[in-house]
């Protein structure tokens, strides 16, 4: 049975999981992303944010088996361990542009030696909105953001968690002159480098009318998420082992600062 839209889009990602410099661990998401494509000839890479793999001396992901015929295996997986990580990205050619990519395709042909073929579905420029998708929205469509907040995922069929939520300002302008917009939506750490997505399917309304069919574009990457603070006095609180002091530093509010999808095109043509 042909994977549903949905199921497709659960394909396209990847939970990556770091050991830092600093002796910590992080972890975020990426996304299988195809640049120069040209028919079936393309560049696979994984896209994520600078921020994610900063200080990372060790990498690890997993990748799901192909089930021999047209589809996933699910919750059988192969798992990868990259040293020097963070040398393995090619950064966004703007300093202030939070993305990188890490080319797949050594790993794939190193794969294929041993027979081993993967399942991931690659998302590319074709998706990004055209000034005339961007003239039927509006304003304040249903979005959807697929990742791994707080690190979490279904671990043992390795697939991510689905967010959905609104546009928070309007995607025809930049945010605050940046090539960026909000989005309403629960936003937590692990989830940097999620794409967001509008994702409707069966019908969806335009600026002129309600359309019978379905409307996926790929609007950005997710990257930061404002925070207010507060401040109190620390208590010492009874827990069922120890004592220990707490403070509690500050709480999203729930909106998500995206990066514009458009800033991926900086990556066509530097990779071959």
């Amino acid at each position: 049975m042909p994977l549903s839209p949905a199921e497709q889009l659960a394909h396209s990602t990847v939970r990556i999981e770091c050991d830092l410099v600093s002796g910590g661990v992080g972890t975020g998401t990426g996304f299988f992303y195809s640049l120069n494509r040209n028919g079936d000839q393309h560049v696979p890479v994984i896209v994520t944010n600078k921020h994610v793999v900063e200080g990372a001396v060790k990498g690890r992901f997993l990748l799901t088996l192909h089930n021999g015929t047209d589809g996933p295996a699910i919750g059988t997986v192969q798992a990868y361990e990259l040293d020097s990580f963070q040398g393995r990205w090619l950064p966004h050619p703007d300093k202030d542009v939070d993305l990188c990519v890490m080319p797949i395709a050594p790993l794939l042909h190193e794969a294929e030696k041993t027979n081993t073929r993967f399942f991931f579905l690659t998302l590319d420029n074709s998706l990004i909105p055209t000034a005339s998708d961007m003239d039927d929205m509006l304003g304040l469509e249903t979005i959807v953001m697929v990742g791994y907040p707080n690190g979490l995922w279904d671990k043992v069929n390795n697939l991510p968690i689905f967010r959905q939520g609104v546009l928070a300002s309007n995607y025809k302008y930049d945010w605050n002159g940046k090539k960026e917009f909000l989005i309403d939506a629960a936003c937590f750490p692990g989830s940097s480098g999620s794409p967001v997505l509008l994702f409707e399917v069966g019908s969806y309304q335009t600026r002129n009318a309600l359309v019978m069919g379905s409307r996926i574009k790929l609007l950005g990457i997710l990257y930061a998420g404002p925070q207010h603070t507060i401040h109190g006095d620390i208590q010492v609180i009874t827990v069922p082992t120890q004592q220990k002091p707490i403070s509690v530093a500050a709480i999203p509010n729930n909106l998500g600062i995206i990066i514009k999808a458009d800033q991926l095109n900086a990556f066509e043509g530097m990779l071959k």
